[in-house]
């Protein structure tokens, strides 16, 4: 798996060797253990999904993270992005919607050694106790760039989030270079599951879209 990361272009060795050190085949249903290393996103229940080991890695080499760096993860899932960031050396908060992910999530990384701070709630909003955040990385698309997240940004920190509509999205990765201007780089390609939020997909729009 990470020498298909890298033959696609990954090139932080710190980003590689967290990869392939933890064991992605215990983020996902047992049902689907043969498929773990597989650069695909899975199913893990809650119709959401562990993003594929390429998203993953594509990712947190655009956060850019050195150790000792506080992140906020939206959408923990799995648990396997916010394993990754720990393994880095970060210190990781991370929100999820759904409180049997999050329970499932967190219980794996403390099995592993990591000492992750989650809570149920509204990802798109932040997590305003513990900012400001080196950096902020979204796991879930939106339609546009939620406002709150990036208040909880440092001077220099930077936003990794999906954006656009409920079908494909553009990468964003955003530094924040003063309390007004942004620097902004777009990646086009990716899918995720909708961020449902106040500053997200809300759930009106949510099901007035079929999902």
């Amino acid at each position: 798996m990470v020498e298909l990361l890298r033959k696609r272009g990954i090139k932080d060795e710190n980003v590689l060797r967290a990869m392939e050190k933890i064991p992605r085949h215990l983020f996902v249903p047992e049902a689907l253990i043969n498929y773990a290393y597989e650069d695909s996103a899975l199913p893990i229940g809650c119709s959401q999904t562990i993003s594929q080991p390429y998203t993953v890695a594509f990712m947190t080499e655009a956060l850019k993270v050195k150790p000792g760096d506080k992140i906020l993860e939206v959408g923990t899932g799995s648990g396997y992005q916010a394993a990754i960031l720990a393994e880095m050396g970060a210190q990781v908060f991370t929100i999820e919607r759904f409180e049997e992910l999050l329970k499932t999530a967190l219980e794996k990384l403390s099995k592993l050694g990591y000492n992750v701070i989650g809570m149920v709630g509204d990802g798109s909003i932040g997590w305003s106790e513990f900012a400001p955040y080196d950096g902020i990385i979204v796991t879930a698309a939106a339609p546009r760039i939620p406002q709150s997240l990036v208040k909880q940004l440092k001077i220099g920190g930077r936003l990794v989030i999906p954006i656009g509509d409920l079908d494909i999205q553009e990468l964003y990765i955003i530094k924040k270079v003063s309390e007004t201007k942004l620097d902004i780089k777009k990646k086009f390609g990716f899918k995720f599951v909708p961020l449902i939020g106040k500053e997200g997909w809300g759930e009106d729009s949510f099901r007035n879209n079929g999902r």
